[in-house]
């Protein structure tokens, strides 16, 4: 499948800041990727992103122009909660479909990022939902606390 036949308008929904997913290993080519949009107004549809020329501002530094081809894209990489138990993580991005196990686990996601700038949560405000807004339950059972 062509890139121009089954997306003719890939401009239209393309923008700063798009999250995708690759679906299968083909989804990388020599000269362009096949994903899809991950989240958004229009999640589920397939793109192509081609490698496209990118020149530096012209200047007389250099007594030739320098070009290279590359895809525009920034990689990312995900991990769940347990696994970044431990680390410290520049950029955190915490997606939460569903509410975490346990407040522990929240902590966790939480705390990973050396700031709270860098730090941001993605929920779907769905069932959790109140008045007071999205939030994790803190469930005790006391049977367990107490010594007989």
């Amino acid at each position: 499948m062509s890139p121009s036949a089954s997306s003719p308008a890939i401009t239209a929904y393309l923008q700063k800041g798009l999250s995708l997913k690759r679906q299968h290993k083909a989804g990388f080519q020599h000269n362009v990727i096949d994903a899809e949009i991950a989240i958004g107004q229009h999640t589920g549809k397939r793109v192509f992103l081609p490698r496209i020329p990118l020149c530096p501002s012209e200047d007389d530094m250099f007594p030739f122009k320098l070009k290279r081809k590359q895809f525009p894209i920034q990689l990312s990489f995900s991990m769940t909660i347990n696994k970044a138990q431990g680390q410290t993580i520049p950029h955190v991005g915490v997606y939460l479909p569903n509410s975490v196990f346990s407040h522990g686990q929240l902590y966790v996601a939480l705390s990973r990022g050396i700031s709270r700038e860098n730090t941001k949560v993605l929920v779907h405000p769905a069932k959790d939902f109140g008045r007071e807004g999205v939030y994790t339950s803190n469930v005790v059972f006391r049977e367990v606390l107490h010594d007989e």
